[in-house]
């Protein structure tokens, strides 16, 4: 019973290291959000977005989302609203700007206005920007 006991400490000696280790690798990442600079940008029609970065809008578009997709030195940001139950909406770019370590983002949906004809039918509205492709990650406000 004395040797299981010394192994017993041993095991559980080593699963002790084991998880400090893996609990020193972990940090919690906090983002200042203080702008750095401005980005530039520019919104891509339809018709120019790449068929990679449609492919992920039309897998996503029924539910809120935001993404970005990197190709050919670009950076992607496409934020969806989901499915709204009529046409007429939009999108307002409130901000795009660097942080010491992140790119924020910033839209608001904008509706219909009171009065406006809109299609009857449910509409999925979403944007794309096209900025240049950088290492921080980004934050949807």
């Amino acid at each position: 019973m004395f040797w299981y006991g010394k192994r017993w400490k041993k095991g559980c000696l080593v699963f002790l290291a084991a998880a400090a280790l893996l609990a020193a690798g972990c940090s919690i990442e906090t983002t200042n959000g203080a702008k750095v600079a401005d980005l530039d940008y520019e919104i891509v029609e339809e018709a120019q977005i790449p068929e990679e970065v449609k492919a992920v809008i039309e897998e996503k578009k029924a539910a809120d989302f935001k993404t970005t997709y990197e190709l050919d030195g670009d950076l992607y940001i496409v934020r969806g609203y989901g499915e709204q139950e009529t046409g007429g909406y939009s999108i307002c770019i409130r901000d795009l700007y660097l942080t010491s370590n992140a790119i924020l983002f910033d839209t608001e949906l904008v509706g219909p206005r009171k009065g406006e004809q809109v299609s009857s039918g449910p509409s999925y509205p979403y944007i794309v920007i096209k900025t240049e492709k950088r290492d921080e990650s980004t934050i949807f406000e």
